[in-house]
C-alpha cells in the first residue's frame, strides 16, 4: 500500500462585488444641489486553514482514502462475480448439452430395442409383456428431451443477462468432455495470493478507515487552531475618504475546542473504537472464509478427479453389458430383462459421469474465485484486466 499522508489543505475562496448608490443630505444636511451617484467596486481573495496539531485532518484524509479505496475494491469484486457466475452458467450450459445428447442415444436405443421386441412378437418368439415394458422405457426416455431443452434455453437466456445481452442461442465453443480439466494448478499456492481477493482488500481498507475514525475522534477532544487571510482592493469612482483604490487586508486566528458537550465527544470517541472492532472481526472472518472457500475448492479437484476414474470405468462396462445383453437376447439366450437392465443401468450411470465432469469444471471456477482472480495471474496484469474490463 503507498503512501496515505495527506497534509491539511487550505480552503481559498474569492469575492467580487459591485455597488452603486446615491445619498441626499437631509434637513440639517450642507449646501441643496444635486448629489453625484457613485460606483464601488471591490475583489477579495480569502484562504483559511486548520492547524493540523492533533491530527484530526490527517485522519480525516486517511479515513477517506481509506474508503474511497475499499469502493473501488467492492467494485473489483463484482467483476470478479460477474466474470465466474459467467463461466459457471457456460460449463452448466455444456453439461445439458451432453445430457440431452444422452437423452436422445438413450431414446434411440430404447427404440431399436422396441422394434426388436416388435418383430419378434409379430413371429411369435417374445411376448406382449416384453413389447410394453420395451415400449415403456422408450416413452420415459423421450419425456426428458423437452424438459432438457427448456433447460438450455432458460440457462442460455441467463448467460444473455449475464453479458447484458436480449435472449438468444449461445455460440458453442469446446465441448464438455474436450474441454481441460487438469489446468496446472501449482502445488503449495502461496497465501499472499489471498491478499487480491477484492473482498479481503475491502474488509482491509474498512479496518484502516475505522482505525483513522478513532484518531479523528480522539484529536476532538483537544482545540483546534484557524487561520483566515483576507486580502484585495476597493476601487470606488467617487470616494471622500480614500479619493482612489484602498487596499483591503485582514488576519485572524481562531482557538476553539469543547467546553461542555454532555459526553457527545466521549460517546463518538467508544463508538469509533466500538466500530473498529466490528471491521476487525469482519476482516478476521473475511479471512477464514477465504481459506475454507480455497480449501474446498482444492479438495472437490482431487476427490472429483477419482470420482470420474472410477465412473467412467462403470460406464466402459455397461456399455460393453448392453452390447453383450443385445447379442446373446438376439440368439435366444437372455430374455428382455437382460436387455432392459443393462440400458437403464447405462444411461443414469452416462448421466452421472456428465455431472462429475461439470462439477470439475465447476470447482476450478470456485478456485479461480476463491484465489481473487486464479493462480496464474500476476496482481499487475489482474488489476489491468479488471480496468480494461470497467472501461
Amino acid at each position: 500500500m503507498g503512501a496515505r499522508h495527506l497534509g491539511p489543505h487550505p480552503s481559498l475562496d474569492y469575492g467580487v462585488g459591485a455597488a452603486r448608490g446615491n445619498v441626499r443630505p437631509g434637513p440639517t444636511g450642507g449646501p441643496g444641489g444635486q448629489v453625484p451617484t457613485s460606483n464601488a467596486y471591490s475583489a477579495t481573495l480569502t484562504a483559511s486553514w486548520e492547524l493540523d496539531i492533533w491530527g484530526r485532518v490527517r485522519r480525516s484524509n486517511e479515513a477517506a482514502l481509506a474508503s474511497l479505496l475499499a469502493t473501488e475494491d467492492a467494485r473489483r469484486g463484482v467483476w470478479l462475480t460477474l466474470v465466474s457466475d459467467l463461466a459457471q452458467a457456460y460449463f452448466e450450459l455444456l453439461a445439458l448439452d451432453v445430457r440431452l445428447e444422452i437423452a436422445r442415444d438413450s431414446t434411440g436405443a430404447y427404440q431399436r430395442t422396441s422394434n426388436l421386441f416388435q418383430d419378434r412378437f409379430q413371429f411369435g418368439i417374445a411376448s406382449k409383456l416384453e413389447t410394453s415394458r420395451a415400449e415403456g422405457a422408450l416413452g420415459e426416455a423421450q419425456a426428458t428431451i423437452p424438459a432438457l431443452e427448456s433447460e438450455i434455453v432458460a440457462k442460455e437466456n441467463q448467460i444473455g443477462i449475464l453479458l447484458g445481452k436480449s435472449p438468444a442461442p449461445v455460440p458453442r465453443g469446446t465441448p464438455m468432455y474436450a474441454q481441460a480439466v487438469v489446468p496446472t494448478v501449482p502445488a503449495g499456492l502461496p497465501s499472499t495470493l489471498l491478499e487480491r481477493r477484492p473482498d479481503l482488500r475491502q474488509a482491509e481498507e474498512q479496518l484502516v478507515a475505522a482505525n483513522a475514525r478513532i484518531g479523528v475522534a480522539k484529536a476532538e477532544f483537544f482545540p483546534k487552531l484557524s487561520l483566515t487571510a483576507l486580502f484585495g482592493t476597493a476601487s470606488p469612482e467617487v470616494s471622500a475618504l480614500t479619493g482612489g483604490t484602498a487596499t483591503i487586508w485582514a488576519v485572524a486566528g481562531m482557538l476553539s475546542g469543547p467546553l461542555f458537550n454532555a459526553g457527545r465527544t466521549l460517546g463518538n470517541y467508544r463508538a469509533s473504537i466500538a466500530q473498529w472492532e466490528q471491521a476487525k472481526l469482519q476482516y478476521e472472518q473475511a479471512v477464514l472464509t477465504a481459506l475454507r472457500e480455497v480449501s474446498d475448492a482444492l479438495t472437490a479437484l482431487g476427490k472429483l478427479s477419482e470420482a470420474e476414474t472410477g465412473q467412467d470405468r462403470a460406464v466402459k462396462a455397461l456399455e460393453q453389458a448392453v452390447g453383450h445383453a443385445t447379442d446373446r437376447y438376439r440368439y435366444g439366450l437372455a430374455n428382455y430383462f437382460e436387455v432392459l437392465e443393462a440400458q437403464q443401468q447405462l444411461y443414469p450411470a452416462q448421466r452421472t459421469l456428465a455431472q462429475i465432469r461439470r462439477d470439475r469444471l465447476l470447482a476450478y471456477v470456485q478456485l479461480y474465485k476463491a484465489l481473487g482472480g486464479g493462480w496464474s495471474l500476476t496482481d499487475a496484469q489482474w488489476n489491468d484486466a479488471a480496468k480494461g474490463t470497467g472501461d
